[in-house]
C-alpha cells in the first residue's frame, strides 16, 4: 500500500489593493516592493492621479493577508486614511515591481 502523500496546497489568492491618504512622496512604493517580495508575492504597485498608490497582491492567502495588513499600516513617513480590497483575476507577472503612474 502506498504511502499518503502530506497535501501540498498550490492555491494562489490575487487582489488588487487600493491605499488612500498620504502615501505619495513618502517612498510608499518602494515600501511596498521591499515587504511584497519579503513575503514572496508577485505583483505591482504604482501611483494614481487620484493621489492614492494601487497594488496586484498574489500569493499564498496567509502572505497575501499580512501584505493587506502591512499596507494598512504603510512606512512610516505615511498616514493611510483608507484600504480598498478587491478580488482580482489579473495576471501578476512572475515577480514584484513597480509600474508607471495611471
Amino acid at each position: 500500500m502506498a504511502t499518503p502523500q502530506p497535501h501540498l496546497t498550490s492555491e494562489t489568492k490575487t487582489v488588487r489593493v487600493v491605499i488612500k491618504g498620504m502615501v505619495q512622496g513618502v517612498f510608499y512604493r518602494d515600501w511596498t516592493i521591499e515587504n511584497a517580495r519579503e513575503l514572496g508575492l508577485k505583483g505591482w504597485v504604482r501611483n494614481r492621479r487620484d493621489g492614492s498608490v494601487e497594488a496586484l497582491f498574489s500569493g499564498s492567502p496567509h502572505s497575501v493577508h499580512e501584505m493587506e495588513q502591512r499596507c494598512r499600516r504603510g512606512p512610516p513617513a505615511s498616514m493611510v486614511t483608507g484600504l480598498q480590497v478587491f478580488p482580482s483575476d489579473d495576471d501578476p507577472g512572475t515577480g514584484f515591481e513597480k509600474k508607471p503612474t495611471v
